[in-house]
């Protein structure tokens, strides 16, 4: 079974490719937009292609890799 890592974010709502490099998946936003519109990252089960998809606390994003995060408000 896959760990899910719990990322905090501090904003209300989290842009996808932000996101990505918020929780060090990828180091830039190039990177971000590469891995995103080839579709190997998915949001709450369904594969999102936009890196603009606005995420919020309680998200899963998950990558074709198996890691899963889930979104939690900063408390």
């Amino acid at each position: 079974m896959m760990l899910v890592k719990e990322v905090q974010i501090k904003t209300a709502v989290i842009q996808l490719d932000q996101f990505l490099k918020w929780a060090n998946v990828v180091a830039s936003g190039g990177e971000a937009k590469i891995l995103i519109q080839s579709g190997q990252v998915s949001v709450n089960g369904e594969v999102e292609t936009r890196r603009s998809a606005k995420l919020s606390p309680g998200s899963v994003v998950e990558l074709t890799n198996g890691e899963k995060f889930l979104i939690k408000a900063q408390s």
